[in-house]
């Protein structure tokens, strides 16, 4: 019982945070020789850093034909869209689920439905509100195109916000990946928008809250639809 108590509130952390915790930790030191209540300060904000850079493990639906959420966060979008044009993904509308990550969600992102990442582009921009539809155009962000085995095609892209300075994505072109596998991470408040492949049917509402790699977030064969 204790185990799985433990296990509740400690997460295993991404190894990108293990360093801001260490800084966190160093300035907490610091702190508590200035003054103790600044120390405990120091203290929460070290916890906090960790909870930031936390990497649950995450039960991946096994149902085929779906697709799941890349990020925890809210749906803050749902529309047609073009696609950046970098992604190679064609000059038409598809249609676009946002998802918005505030400073207290996980931020490791994982893959909505397994695939080829045919296409990684990287585009710097500006850092505004995550959670404005002008972000998709003139935000920073890192998009994936990926290959369905069917051939068609889907995109994921990556989108710094209002804090977030650092997009990570250790995906590379040519790489097969599985459903709700990791592929990068952003830090400090963003956004993440996926492009629906043709067909494929949205199962989600604004506002509806999402977890990375379990909730489905679309149906590929457009079956499905939500009511």
């Amino acid at each position: 019982m204790s185990v799985s108590m433990l296990s509740t509130f400690i997460k295993p952390m991404h190894p990108e945070g293990r360093r801001f915790v260490a800084a966190g930790a160093l300035v907490a030191v610091v702190l508590f020789f200035l003054w103790v209540p600044l120390g405990w300060i120091g203290v929460g904000l070290t916890i906090w850093i960790y909870y930031f850079f936390r990497d649950p493990e995450r039960t991946v639906p096994s149902r085929p034909d779906i697709m799941v959420s890349p990020a925890d966060g809210v749906v803050s979008l749902l529309e047609p869209a073009v696609p950046p044009a970098e992604l190679g993904l064609g000059n038409g509308e598809m249609m676009r689920i946002s998802v918005f990550m505030s400073v207290f969600n996980c931020h490791v992102n994982r893959l909505p439905a397994a695939g080829r990442v045919v296409k990684v582009a990287y585009r710097p921009g500006k850092f505004l509100n995550a959670s404005l539809d002008k972000a998709s155009e003139h935000n920073e962000r890192n998009g994936l195109a990926v290959r369905l085995a069917d051939g068609r095609s889907y995109g994921v892209v990556q989108i710094a916000g209002l804090v977030a300075r650092r997009i990570l994505c250790w995906t590379k072109e040519e790489q097969d990946m599985a459903r709700g596998e990791r592929f990068g991470l952003i830090r400090f408040g963003s956004r993440l928008d996926i492009y629906l492949p043709d067909d494929a049917a949205p199962l989600v509402r604004i506002g509806q809250t999402m977890v990375a790699g379990e909730t489905v977030i679309a149906d590929l064969t457009g079956a499905l639809k939500e009511t």
